[in-house]
C-alpha cells in the first residue's frame, strides 16, 4: 500500500486572526499599489509621447509658416529657429526641409549622422520612433521623427501659380523622452511606496481597532476562568452578542447543574439521616425480631422512594443548552397509549390540538418527563376528557421560537388557594390518591432549568384544571 506524499513545502498558516487579516490585506495593498502604478506608469508614457508628437508637429508647422521658395530655385528659412537647440551642433534637436530639388538642414544637424529623409505627399503625416542614429562621439542613439507633407504656392513669370510640393522633418532625441519617463517613474514608485506604508499603518491601526472587541472577549472569558468574573458582560457589538449570549448561557446552565447536583446529594443525604437514625434506635432497644424485621421493611420501602425521587429530579434536572428541535406528537401518542391503558375503567379520552410548526428544543427525556407527569395527573383526575394544546411560542429575530405546551382536563379542578401548595414537592392534591406527591415539582424543576413559566389555573374548555407551560425563545 503507497504511503501519501508529503508536501515538500507545507503551507503556512498564521493562527491568529490579526495575523490572518493583516497577511491578506499587506497582499492586497501590494498588489493594488503595484497595479496602479503600472497603469499610471503605461498613462504617462503614452501621454508623453503623444506630448512629444505634438511638440514636434508644432515645431514643424513653425518652419512650415515661415518658410518661402525663391524663383531661382533657393529657399530662405529664417535665421531665428522656434528652439536655440536647432542653431546648437549635436543637440539633439533636428529639422530638415526636403524638396524635389533641394534639401535644407538645421545646424543642430552637423556631427550627428542622421537616418534619410523622403518626401511625403501633401497633407501626409508621418511620426516615427526611436529610430537608430550614430552620435557626433561616435556612440549609437535614437530619435523620434515627425514629418509633414506640404505644398508651396508661388506666381509663375508668365502668370499663374506654381505649387511646390515640400516636406518639413523634426527630430528629437530619445533621451530627452528617456528623462522624462525615468523622472516620473522615480516619483511615482517614490510617492506610491510612501502612500503604501502608511495605508499599511493605517490598515493596522484599523485592525487593531476593529479586533479589540475579540480582545475584550477574550480577556473578559479569562476572567472569568480565574474566578474574577461570573459572567461576560453586554457591552458588545452586535455581531458578537450572539458569542457571548451563549456563553453566558453556557456558564450558567454549568453553575445550574453543579448547583442542583450538589442539591440533590444534600437533600439525598439528608432525607436518609432519619430512616437511618430509627435503624441505629430499633437495632440499639430491646425491640424483637419481628418488629425489628417490619421496621427494616418500613425504612427501606422509605429510603427507596427516597432514593427514587432523588434520581427522579437529577435525572431531570440538567439539559443540553444546544438541542436538535424534537416532534412532540410522537411522543405524546406513546405516553396517552399507556395511560388508556391503566385508566381504562375510566374511559378517558384524549384529544391533540398540537400545532404542526411547534417543536421542542431539549433533551428527549425532559419532553417525556413533562408530557408523562402532566398526562397522567389529568388523566388521574378527568372524569371523561383530557386535552393536550401544543402551540409555536413567541419567537425573535436569530433566535429559535418558543413553545406553549398545555394540558387540560375535566376534573374537579384546583381551588386557587391550593395551587401553590400542590405544586409543592411530596404533596399530593389529595391524600387519598395514589402517588409520591413529586410528578408536578419535577415538572416545575424543568420549566424552571428552561427559563420558562408553569401557570395552573381553571380550564376554559373543560372546566377542570389546565396546566400550560410557556418556554421562551432559545439561543
Amino acid at each position: 500500500m503507497a504511503t501519501p506524499r508529503k508536501p515538500l513545502l507545507p503551507a503556512w498558516r498564521p493562527r491568529s486572526l490579526r495575523a490572518r487579516q493583516l497577511l491578506t490585506a499587506s497582499i492586497i495593498l501590494v498588489a493594488f499599489v503595484a497595479l496602479t502604478g503600472y497603469v499610471l506608469y503605461l498613462a504617462f508614457v503614452n501621454v508623453a509621447g503623444q506630448l512629444q508628437r505634438d511638440r514636434l508637429r508644432a515645431y514643424a508647422f513653425n518652419y512650415a509658416g515661415s518658410v518661402e521658395f525663391f524663383r531661382n530655385g533657393d529657399i530662405y528659412v529664417p535665421e531665428v529657429p522656434p528652439d536655440p537647440r536647432f542653431d546648437r551642433p549635436g543637440s539633439g534637436l533636428y529639422a530638415a526641409i526636403v524638396s524635389r530639388e533641394l534639401r535644407w538642414e538645421s545646424m543642430s544637424t552637423r556631427g550627428p549622422q542622421l537616418p534619410e529623409v523622403n518626401m511625403l505627399a501633401p497633407k501626409q503625416e508621418e511620426f516615427r520612433g526611436p529610430i537608430a542614429i550614430t552620435n557626433t562621439d561616435g556612440s549609437h542613439g535614437e530619435v523620434f521623427r515627425y514629418g509633414i507633407g506640404l505644398t508651396y504656392v508661388q506666381e509663375a513669370d508668365g502668370g499663374g501659380e506654381v505649387e511646390i510640393p515640400y516636406t518639413v522633418y523634426v527630430m528629437e532625441d530619445e533621451g530627452t523622452l528617456a528623462r522624462q519617463i525615468r523622472l516620473f517613474r522615480g516619483a511615482l514608485w517614490s510617492y506610491l511606496g510612501i502612500s503604501g506604508v502608511g495605508l499599511l499603518l493605517l490598515q493596522i491601526l484599523i485592525l487593531r481597532w476593529s479586533l479589540r472587541p475579540l480582545d475584550n472577549v477574550v480577556a473578559e472569558l479569562k476572567r472569568v476562568q480565574r474566578g474574577q468574573a461570573n459572567r461576560m458582560s453586554e457591552q458588545h457589538p452586535r455581531e458578537l452578542a450572539p458569542l457571548t449570549e451563549s456563553i453566558n448561557a453556557l456558564i450558567e446552565s454549568e453553575r445550574e447543574n453543579l448547583e442542583r447536583q450538589r442539591n440533590t446529594m444534600a437533600d439525598l443525604a439528608h432525607s436518609l439521616k432519619t430512616p437511618l437514625a430509627v435503624l441505629r434506635t430499633r437495632l440499639d432497644g430491646d425491640a424483637s425480631e419481628s418488629e425489628l424485621r417490619e421496621e427494616v421493611a418500613t425504612q427501606l420501602r422509605r429510603m427507596n422512594d427516597m432514593v427514587g425521587y432523588q434520581l427522579s429530579r437529577a435525572a431531570s434536572g440538567g439539559h443540553k443548552l444546544f438541542a436538535a428541535p424534537i416532534l412532540i406528537e410522537p411522543h405524546a401518542e406513546q405516553i396517552v397509549r399507556g395511560l388508556e391503558k391503566i385508566y381504562s375503567r375510566k374511559g378517558v379520552i384524549c384529544e391533540f390540538e398540537i400545532d404542526g410548526q411547534a417543536r421542542f428544543h431539549g433533551e428527549p427525556g425532559d419532553l417525556q418527563e413533562l408530557l408523562g407527569n402532566l398526562l397522567e395527573n389529568a388523566f388521574k383526575w378527568a372524569k371523561s376528557r383530557v386535552l393536550l394544546t401544543v402551540q409555536a411560542g413567541a419567537s425573535s429575530a436569530g433566535r429559535r421560537p418558543g413553545l406553549i405546551l398545555a394540558v387540560d382536563d375535566d376534573g374537579p379542578g384546583i381551588p386557587d388557594d391550593r395551587i401553590a401548595h400542590v405544586l409543592q414537592r411530596g404533596v399530593r392534591g389529595d391524600e387519598r390518591v395514589q402517588g409520591h406527591g413529586i410528578g408536578l415539582a419535577i415538572v416545575q424543576d424543568i420549566v424552571r432549568s428552561y427559563r420558562g413559566v408553569l401557570n395552573v389555573g381553571p380550564s376554559p374548555e373543560l372546566d377542570g384544571a389546565r396546566f400550560e407551560i410557556t418556554l421562551p425563545p432559545g439561543l
